[in-house]
């Protein structure tokens, strides 16, 4: 294992990548480079296999993004890149960042292949060819068992959050992928934590890799992490309560270990009156779809999720996260707490221990060398109630496969007799549905003005969803 060079560049003007890929990061407004970038880019554009550890919210994805699309043949119509993701929702993530950072490039085709989605439609996709195929280790290991997905023109291999795709039990998958891959190959590989099982990982499929590694994603002055003491498991639903009603926030995700606690909290949070969701991996992918559209345009303030769920939640400002339990692996709640206070913003994390997680608190203060005070949980303020989100959203039963544009539904919702423009918020689009935000007050408004118009000359069925 090599040593990256300490010279890092500063800009992204200074890196030696193709001039459309320059001057599109400069019309994205991309100026300076984050420490992960700055640490890895050099490594990557020159051919070499990197392993980078870095938080959520380091800017990885852009890194290893551009090192792909840098060394991409547009005019060869083979996959010539393959990222493998732990969750399907990290993987769509990925995908829009790599579409957007290829924008300057004619003709890239970026297919996701990722399980949960129907089959046929896939098997289609890849007969029409793609250059890079962004997916989850079980769904590309099931195309290449049937013959539907051809390796051997992949130049570069990205393992995203290595260390999740290791948790999620998918190291047998992942070693019949890499089998079937060039051995002349590039390999990139991150990952939030280093474990002994993502070294051996990295010694089986990486070559003389360079390795960097950035220790926070934040600064100690960007989060303020507070713990608090329970005397036990009954005690946790009336703390978590107390302690949401006196940090009263526009949103906040509360990380579980089970997925039964998942639940359970999140049912004591909605009897009390909070718009909040639950999301683990027992949900069937329109659920989870559902769930997440919901969180991230504001129309649920609390989002109650188990670590491999939240993967690839994409949230860009979270004001508070809270433990529900601590989790088992320290490292882990270092990645739980990185995903508030991202790109200088503050945050807030909050974490309940019980007499029996002391142990765990002791592991925690080693990892962050620093000593850990529990505290009393808040009182209830007085008279406190819940505000309702300001968003809800309605759901329309059609999408990308229709040929759906944001453009046309924000057509479609304004005009005569429709709401204001500056009342819609975000738009998600799904394969065969869509999720658009609209502000709580004229949700009906917007919902008849659906139901009586067209959208590209057609009805679609609509309705009001949330909690």
């Amino acid at each position: 294992m090599t040593k990256p060079d300490t010279d890092h560049p500063r800009d992204f003007q200074s890196l030696p990548l193709q001039q459309p890929l320059l001057k599109n990061l400069q019309d994205l407004g991309y100026e300076r480079l984050t420490e992960i970038q700055a640490a890895a880019l050099p490594a990557i554009v020159a051919g070499k296999d990197v392993i980078g550890q870095a938080k959520t919210g380091s800017g990885k994805t852009v890194a290893f993004g551009l090192g792909v699309l840098h060394k991409l043949q547009a005019e060869r119509f083979r996959v010539q890149a393959l990222v493998l993701c732990p969750t399907r929702e990290l993987a769509d993530q990925v995908a829009r960042e790599l579409r957007k950072l290829a924008r300057a490039i004619h003709n890239i085709k970026i297919l996701t292949l990722c399980g949960g989605m129907p089959f046929g439609p896939q098997i289609g996709s890849l007969k029409h060819g793609a250059h890079i195929v962004v997916g989850t280790p079980g769904r590309i290991e099931d195309h290449l068992r049937k013959g539907n997905l051809d390796l051997g023109d992949v130049q570069t291999l990205v393992l995203d959050e290595a260390d999740r795709m290791l948790d999620m039990g998918f190291q047998a998958v992942l070693d019949q992928i890499v089998a079937q891959l060039p051995p002349q190959r590039q390999t990139l590989l991150f990952s939030a934590t280093y474990p002994k099982t993502i070294d051996a990982l990295a010694t089986r499929v990486l070559r003389d890799p360079v390795k960097v590694e950035v220790t926070t994603a934040h600064t100690e002055s960007t989060i303020e992490q507070n713990f608090y003491r329970v005397e036990n498991n009954e005690q946790r639903p009336a703390a978590l309560h107390q302690l949401l009603a006196s940090n009263d926030v526009s949103a906040a995700v509360v990380f579980c270990n089970t997925k039964k606690e998942t639940d359970e909290a999140a049912r004591a949070l909605k009897s009390a009156g909070f718009a909040a969701l639950a999301l683990h991996g027992d949900m069937e992918q329109k659920d989870r779809d559902r769930t997440l559209a919901l969180f991230a345009n504001g129309s649920a303030a609390i989002l109650v999720a188990t670590d491999v769920a939240a993967r690839g939640l994409d949230i860009e400002e979270l004001p508070m996260v809270v433990n529900y339990h601590l989790s088992r692996d320290p490292e882990v709640h270092v990645h739980r707490v990185g995903r508030t206070g991202r790109a200088g913003q503050k945050g807030v994390a909050l974490t309940l221990v019980s007499k029996k997680e002391i142990y765990k608190l002791e592991r925690l203060e080693e990892l962050m060398q620093q000593p850990i005070t529990l505290q009393e949980i808040p009182p209830l303020p007085r008279g406190f109630a819940p505000a309702r989100p300001l968003m809800s959203t309605l759901q329309i039963d059609g999408g990308k496969k229709q040929k759906v544009r944001a453009g046309d539904i924000v057509g479609a919702l304004t005009g005569e007799g429709g709401i204001d423009g500056a009342q819609i918020g975000k738009i998600q689009l799904f394969d065969f549905s869509t999720f658009v935000a609209v502000e709580r007050t004229v949700a009906k408004k917007a919902l008849n003005k659906l139901a009586s118009g067209k959208i590209k000359g057609r009805k679609f069925r609509a309705r009001i969803v949330g909690v």
